[in-house]
């Protein structure tokens, strides 16, 4: 990563920072765009630059071409399997300091119906970061309906885990979590 990109990345994790901590103390609906900028630092301008909606300040994240890209690392097998190791394995990847910006971020999207909206929006971009790692550019209708229906269970179970996990203050074991809501869809 070149200077640049770095100061990039360290403006929005700011800029996010800033946002989540606003909206948990104050209220989603109550923190406009302009308190963001303002408690940041920054421009509007700036804030828009890296998020393009106010939900995108809460549901951001890197997660998705970790989650692909660890889904193809994956040796063969069950697609169940394959989806789900690569979910506990990006799961496992969030340090402790992270760990309260997460929890931080989950509450708000369980709280506030138009992050629950937009949760399912970035599941579906999940669910094509999948298929484009399994499948390639241009799969085979069938191919394609099977990859995504099971991706989409797997997004689905893992999302009922970050919600238990959540509801536990952290304090349970995220990997675990997931391991036993995709046991519960897929059998153990």
């Amino acid at each position: 990563m070149n200077l640049r990109d770095r100061q990039r990345a360290e403006t929005r994790l700011a800029v996010q920072t800033h946002a989540i901590r606003l909206f948990t103390d104050v209220g989603y609906d109550a923190t406009t765009v302009n308190d963001v900028a303002a408690a940041a630092g920054v421009s509007a301008m700036t804030v828009y630059r890296h998020f393009t909606t106010k939900e995108d300040l809460v549901l951001y994240d890197e997660y998705d071409p970790l989650t692909a890209s660890a889904v193809a690392a994956q040796p063969p097998g069950p697609l169940p399997v394959r989806i789900g190791r690569a979910l506990e394995s990006t799961a496992a990847l969030g340090s402790t300091q992270e760990k309260a910006f997460l929890l931080a971020r989950l509450r708000l999207m369980i709280s506030v119906p138009a992050l629950r909206a937009r949760h399912l929006d970035s599941q579906y971009a999940t669910a094509d970061a999948i298929v484009a790692a399994l499948c390639g550019s241009s799969p085979e209708p069938d191919e394609e309906f099977r990859v995504r229906a099971t991706a989409m269970a797997c997004l689905g179970a893992a999302h009922v885990a970050l919600i238990r996990w959540a509801e536990t203050d952290g304090e349970a074991d995220l990997a675990g979590l997931i391991r036993q809501a995709l046991g519960s869809v897929f059998g153990d």
